[in-house]
């Protein structure tokens, strides 16, 4: 976060680069480049006279607490929730919240404030667009809505790398994309500019790939899409943060093994402050493939000193919910660069 916010004390606008905001479609809070910020606009617009407690307009104790939280703001600079404490109990998406919490949230959804910088445990300390983005970005002319659809189908492209574009996508992009055919598999799409990194991908891998497994993040763009991940890896990945823990089948944060082409299993890891130490809550992983290596330098990642497994072998317990999940299928659909993938030039 340092990057987007400074290192301590909230960056000056002039020299930031980039910001938070929610990705339009998916409502995937992301850190955008600053020539994002016009296309954002009318989405922004358009919450305020939405239903929803998450991003909506406000309630009417909502409503009453707006004026007080961007006064405060204003003459005070970067706040956070907690300094809000006695606005009162609210019921959020999430579950209770506070007035001024939920209040605080919707404003930045509406683009009337912005986050400025991140407190001790990730906490949102939020203030004026003006002294968040430079001068010449909150001055940019709104684009059309044309010229935002193209923009967002691009956006979607570079996330992902390899898409599945609607109907009304595609006229959008038709000029940077390069379609990507695999048998079994709905036509797809990838960037123009992405091609020299499919053609070294393809002579640098293969199924007898020696690479060391990898650790995914639960957004990484080779899983993003579920669907396209099923149907090329056979793997059905679900991120399960917000999944109630009864209804769990890998864990809270599990992470997908990549081993060489194909995802191999999973992880479940923890980190416990306390102990200096990354606690493994569960694993699932095909025979053969060594995640030390990849748990290692995860835990190094997040300065902890050592990992190790907090659940009992198998043998020794019950099979738990993790147990039941089959290990992914070695993938038929995408073996490297083989004959059942072309790209159409």
């Amino acid at each position: 976060m340092r990057h987007l916010h400074g290192d301590g004390a909230p960056l000056p606008a002039a020299p930031r680069t980039a910001f938070e905001h929610h990705i339009p479609a998916a409502g995937i809070l992301a850190a955008f480049t600053l020539d994002a910020w016009p296309h954002l606009q009318a989405t922004m617009r358009a919450r305020q006279h939405r239903t929803s407690s998450w991003s909506g307009r406000f309630s009417p104790r909502q409503k009453e607490l707006v004026p007080r939280l961007l006064a405060e703001i204003t003459a005070r600079g970067p706040m956070c929730s907690e300094d809000f404490a006695a606005s009162g109990r609210a019921r959020s998406f999430w579950g209770a919240s506070t007035q001024a919490k939920t209040a605080l949230q919707k404003l930045f959804f509406h683009g009337r404030l912005l986050i400025a910088r991140r407190g001790e445990g990730n906490r949102r300390y939020y203030d004026l667009p003006e002294r968040v983005l430079p001068a010449r970005v909150l001055a940019l002319p709104e684009p059309s809505k044309k010229e935002s659809a193209r923009w967002e189908t691009l956006l979607k492209l570079r996330q992902r790398r390899l898409v599945l574009l609607k109907k009304k996508e595609l006229p959008l992009v038709e000029d940077l994309v390069q379609p990507v055919r695999i048998d079994g598999l709905p036509l797809l799409h990838c960037l123009q500019s992405d091609l020299p990194i499919l053609e070294t991908c393809h002579s640098e891998r293969s199924e007898e790939s020696t690479v060391a497994p990898l650790l995914l993040a639960p957004l990484d763009p080779l899983i993003y899409d579920r669907r396209l991940t099923s149907a090329l890896w056979n793997f059905d990945y679900t991120w399960e943060a917000y999944v109630p823990p009864a209804k769990r089948q890998r864990g809270y944060y599990a992470l997908p093994v990549l081993a060489g082409i194909e995802l191999v299993g999973h992880v479940d890891p923890k980190a416990d402050r306390e102990q200096g130490r990354l606690r493994l809550m569960s694993r699932r992983v095909r025979r053969g493939h060594k995640i030390t290596g990849a748990l290692s330098s995860l835990a190094g990642f997040l300065g902890l000193k050592q990992w190790r497994i907090a659940f009992a072998p198998a043998s020794r317990r019950h099979r738990s919910k993790s147990c039941r999940i089959p290990f992914p299928a070695p993938s038929r659909r995408m073996p490297g660069w083989s004959s059942s993938v072309s790209v159409s030039l």
